[in-house]
This record gives C-alpha cells, structure tokens and sequence, in this order.
C-alpha cells in the first residue's frame, strides 16, 4: 500500500480496468448530479481486489490481462439460472460445446435443462479444446407472498425484560411474547434485532449491528434455567448467588432507573454456564450435540477456536502472535488442542442457543403465527471479529463499509465493516453467503436484510480516508438474490429488505420480481415526485413490511408531540436553527394529521394515545402484506432505541421499554397493558 497512487479524477484506462472489476469511478447520487470517485479510491479498491493500479503502467498491465482473461473465457466462476430455463452463459456458448453438470445430490447429466433448484457444477468443453468449469446456482423464479396478510410486532429482545430475565431480555422471554401475541392478540409474526454473536471484552459494543461472527448467535440471550444441566449443578451456593445476583440486575433496570448493562449480565451467565459445562451430559444430549458439532463442521469449531483464542489474546485477532492469525496454521491447529475444553465451551454455548432460539420460534408457530419470529441480518461483521478472522480471504482487506454523503449527513458514513470481495464470492460459488442464510433459516420464519442494497453493490471506504473519499463496488446481484431466493424456499421462509433512504433504481424491481419484500415507514411515504404530500393508503406498495417507526427513528408519540427535535438540539445534532426544525417538524406531522382525520381514523381533538391508533389503522388500510407494530409505541414510549450520530452522548441500545413516563415495562405488565391491546384491536378491526 506504499506505492504512489493515482490523484484526481481517474484516467480513462483506469475506469476501463475499474469498470471490468466492478469499482465504480463515479455515482450520481439524484438524477440530475454526478459525483466522481477520487482515483486514489479506485485504485485502492482495485488493490483490495488483488489488482495493482498504482501506477499508469501498473493499470495498463493489469487492463491488458483482464481483457485478455474475460476474452478467453468460456463461463464465469459462477452461473445462475432460474427456474427450468437454461442460463444464459451457457446457451451463450460456441455451438458444439459439451456440457457436463453434476448436481448437488450427485448425479451427472449432459444438459443443463430441467435441473432441480441447487447449487451444481457444470463443466463446458468448447470444440477449439478450451474447458471451464463453474458453480450453477438454480433458484425457484421468485418466493411465493407470505402465508397470508398479516401483523405483528417489533422490539428490541435485550430491551423487554420479563420478571424472570437476567438484566436483559432473553430467549425464553422470545418465546413468552410470541405465544402470547400470537393467541391473544391474533399477531402473525415477532420481529428482533439481530442476535448475532458480539465481540467479547469490556466495554463491549451495544449495537447489535456490529458482531463478531452472524453465522452464530450471542449466548447472551440464553435462559439459564431453561438450560437442562443447570438443574444439575452440584454447587447450591454458587447456584443461589448468581440467581440473586441476576435479581440484582432485573431490579436495577426495572426499579433502580439502570441502564441494561449487557456485560454485567453476560458475566453472571457465563460463570453459571461454566457450571454448566461441568455438569457430564446424558447419553442422548450427547449425541445430540455431538450431532450438532458435526453437522456444523469446520465454521462452528473455527469459531469456537476464535473465542477460545480472544479469551488469550484478546479480541482483534490482528494484534495475535502472527502464528495465530491464520485460521490453517500450524500454529492456530496447535492452539486448537492446546485450548481443547475451552473450544469445547464455546461450541457447547452455541449449540445451547441454537436450541433455545428453535424453541421460540416453535413456541410462535404453536401460538399460530404463520411467520414467526422474523430475525435480522447485520450488513457486515467487526473486522476484529470471528468471521473476519475465519474467512479472512472473503473479506477485503484495508476497506470499510459505508456510505456517501447526502442530504442526512454531509460527511458520508463509515460503519467499520469489512466487505465480502465479490470475486472470491464467486469464485466459490457463494458457498459464504449460502452457508450464512442456511444458519439463520434454521429457527427463522422471516429474515430482515439490513441495507439490501448491499446485495447490489456497497461504498467501500478505504481504510485512514475519510468516507467521502471512497466509492461503490459492485456484486453480482443476480447471484446474491438466487442463492437469497434458493435457501429461502428451501427453509419456506419470507424476506423482507430494508431499503430506506438512497436505492439505486432498478434495484427495488429486482427485489420485487424475486418475491423480496421491501420495508415502508410512514412518514417517509410521501409523493416524492408530485406534490409531496401524504401518500393516500391505496398508493402504498403491497409487497413491504409497513411500520410507523424503526429502532434508529423516534417512537411514534415522540415524534407527534416532536421531542424528537429537542432531544437532537439538546445533543448537538441539528445542522440547521432549531426553530427552523421545529417548524419542519410541526408541518410534517400537521399534514398527516389532517390525512388521518379526512379518512375518519381519528377525530381532530384526537389524544395521544388515539393519534398512534390512527397511525396504525392507516397502515392496515394500505395494501402492505405485513404490517409491524413498534412494541414501545404500544405503551407510549418516548426513548428511540438508538439515536443515529451519537455515542457516548446517547445511550444507544441500552433503554428497556418504558411508558409514557419512562418507567420500565415488563413482559408481564405488557400482557396485562390496556392502551397495547387496545393498540392490537385497532389493527383488527
């Protein structure tokens, strides 16, 4: 990365060569403005991508055997084809050109024609002699629509404390809402934060959205008691002080005004989950985790490694002794054994929480929810993480995910995210991103993709730049959505993408035509192209989740009384005079109202309480298949869950459900809350 890089615009031979690798040179980010990419962005995206362009004769070596590579080439490493229909890259072929697929069961054919859905490996031998073999993902043509039009609701797990959780929300508590929104309340689905493993070490990192590895889950959100060997436990002292210490914790948030302290209560559980891990397991429990272990090979044992490793060394594998920094070394194999039972431990833990997390959304289907609970995948993993560190060579090395200036934020974002390259994606024929959907679709009835647009291209912010000095890489979403598609059908699961704010066009056609569904927010559902009022019900799109707020927006009664204003002024956050806001704000609101009291869903002089039912009756009369209630907007919470911009300022991720008045709910008082079913009844009628 020492060598000089190209300053200013990039060169016409360097777009060629961006352009053959999927690096964007320039955006327009509205129709009528074009931005273009520094040079030194591109180039280094191209390096992150084994491509030297550091100098103009470097770029012009690099162009000359790209060309010459794409010129010679029969097949793409990976060919996708939909449905019975044969792909396209292979009636492409010169005529006479064998084909020999072997399917994913084994069986070898000469056509690629009538092929059942699956991953396949086709080899094709063209008369001049040159041969090529590729991955052949064959997807269903599109999901089918959910089961049905139906609702549900939204929370953050960690923020829902029941009378029986350690300090935060849990698995069981999962469970607990489902059945019961499910039967009493007629809800057809549960939506969560995404429960992917964190980072371990203190402080760790609140935001759900930055893990150590989403191909497992945080054993965190395990319900000790629920746990068969904690019953087993031979030490009754040390069993009786956690349970108290856990009370301890319960209290403090629910009585004591405490914010949740995740590292105070994943430390409570993991001594009593050593405990645990003392305890022999029974015969069939053994076969069962053996079973487990198996079955999730060689990613389940690298991830067990790496936390058994971080418990040593610390939690950036980067700063490791070099040997250990290597997944297949040597080194890390003798670490492995060396650390045999703390591997042990943390492969245990996962399979714990695999079952735990099963058993919710069993518990949602048995309550007759036709989704379930609908998880959430992150858009990118810590780069210190356990992904980052297993499947290293799927990462690019020295880039960060974000995202560029606009009109919400004028120096862009940068999320500290790795990106997957999309060239050994495809070299390995998506295997990554398979394996991560398969995982998840094992206890989910839905999954939530966070900035699905990432499946069609993401600004990669070189690593000590600033974002407004990076630029777009793009994948193959073709790919990315077949194997989307192919492991959703294969689970029968729905998927919902969160595509607010810029999306690129074309690319909510594309979700829309494979059966993924969009996700819309009230109050940002406006003409945008006429007269940008209030779009009427009947114009809203079918295919979407439709919400009145998210985990980074205001609670509903927030922003209809506009605190939300004032709490971003009182942090520092408003780029324009806070009156000028407010007044915005007030107008927003205003014209909704008036939209809300025209078609009859409330009177004028509506109270508080009747505005959020007028909110959500207005969503049940859009078209929109599902439609999700923000849990706290249930009891008049008034706390966004994270407030985009802050940090320490703010505290994000950390907010229990409360009322009106900021006093914490619990499960228990939410089945028994008034103001939340007449909420649920509103949406029934």
């Amino acid at each position: 990365m020492g060598a000089p890089r190209p300053a200013g615009a990039p060169s016409a031979e360097l777009s060629r060569l961006a352009a053959l690798h999927g690096v964007a040179t320039s955006h327009r980010p509205s129709p009528d403005r074009t931005v273009t990419a520094p040079a030194a962005a591109v180039a280094l995206a191209l390096a992150a991508l084994g491509v030297d362009a550091a100098t103009p004769q470097a770029v012009r070596a690099a162009l000359a055997a790209r060309e010459r590579e794409l010129g010679e080439r029969l097949l793409p490493p990976t060919v996708v084809g939909w449905g019975t229909r044969t792909p396209a890259a292979l009636t492409a072929l010169p005529g006479g050109t064998r084909l020999q697929v072997v399917t994913e069961r084994g069986e070898t054919r000469a056509t690629a024609e009538d092929l059942p859905p699956g991953v396949h490996e086709v080899t094709a031998t063209a008369p001049d002699g040159r041969a090529a073999r590729a991955h052949l993902i064959v997807a269903p043509p599109g999901l089918p629509a959910p089961p049905g039009r139906s609702y549900g609701l939204l929370v953050q797990l960690y923020s829902l404390l029941s009378r029986r959780s350690w300090g935060m929300g849990d698995l069981a508590d999962l469970g607990e809402l489902a059945g019961w929104a499910g039967r009493a309340l007629g809800a057809g689905f549960v939506q969560v934060n995404p429960l992917h493993a964190a980072v371990p070490g203190s402080p760790t990192d609140p935001s759900p959205y930055r893990p150590s590895s989403r191909r497992f889950p945080d054993p965190v959100h395990l319900r000790i008691e629920d746990v068969p060997e904690f019953a087993y436990v031979e030490d009754r002292d040390r069993v009786r002080a956690l349970l108290e210490r856990a009370a301890r914790l319960r209290e403090a948030v629910l009585e004591g005004d405490a914010l949740i302290d995740r590292d105070a209560v994943w430390s409570a559980k993991r001594e009593a989950l050593e405990l645990v891990h003392e305890v022999p397991l029974g015969p069939g429990r053994r076969a069962a985790y053996d079973a487990f272990r198996a079955g999730q090979g060689r990613a389940l044992e690298d991830h067990a490694t790496w936390c058994a490793l971080a418990e040593v060394h610390g939690a950036d594998w980067h700063r490791w002794p070099a040997g250990l920094r290597d997944p297949r070394s040597p080194g890390t194999a003798r670490a492995r054994r060396e650390l045999a039972d703390r591997v042990d431990f943390h492969s245990r833990l996962v399979w714990l929480t695999d079952a735990q997390l099963t058993a919710a959304q069993r518990a949602a289907r048995e309550a007759g929810m036709p989704v379930g609970i609908v998880h959430d995948l992150a858009v990118g993993v810590h780069p210190g993480g356990a992904d980052a560190w297993a499947q290293q060579e799927y990462f690019a090395a020295g880039m960060s995910v974000g995202a560029p200036p606009d009109a919400f934020n004028a120096r862009g974002q940068d999320w500290g995210l790795p990106p997957w390259r999309p060239d050994r994606l495809a070299d390995a024929g998506y295997a990554p991103f398979r394996a991560l959907l398969r995982g998840l679709f094992r206890y989910a009835g839905a999954l939530r993709i966070d900035h699905v647009m990432g499946l069609f291209r993401l600004w990669w912010v070189p690593e000590g730049h600033p974002p407004t000095e990076g630029t777009y890489v793009r994948y193959d979403a073709e790919a990315m959505l077949a194997v989307l598609v192919l492991e959703a059908a294969r689970a029968g699961a729905t998927v919902i993408g969160e595509d607010l704010g810029t999306v690129e066009p074309g690319v909510r056609e594309a979700l829309r035509e494979r059966g993924v569904h969009g996700t819309s927010v009230l109050w940002f559902e406006r003409d945008w192209d006429g007269d940008r009022r209030p779009l009427p019900p009947d114009a809203w799109r079918a295919d979407c989740l439709a919400t009145a707020t998210t985990h980074d927006l205001p609670p509903t009664a927030a922003r209809l009384g506009g605190e939300h204003v004032e709490l971003r002024d009182g942090l520092g956050l408003l780029t324009r005079p806070l009156e000028e806001e407010r007044a915005e704000a007030a107008a927003d609101t205003a014209e909704w109202r008036e939209l809300f009291v025209r078609l009859g869903l409330m009177a004028a002089d509506a109270s508080e309480e009747a505005e959020i039912q007028a909110v959500h009756r207005y969503l049940m009369r859009t078209p929109a298949r599902m439609v999700g209630v923000w849990l706290p907007d249930g009891v008049g919470d008034r706390r966004p869950q994270n407030l985009p911009g802050t940090w320490d300022q703010y505290p994000n991720w950390r907010l229990p459900v409360a009322d009106a008045r900021g006093r914490p709910v619990t499960l228990e008082d939410l089945a028994a809350s008034a103001r939340l079913r007449a909420l649920m009844d509103a949406l029934r009628e």
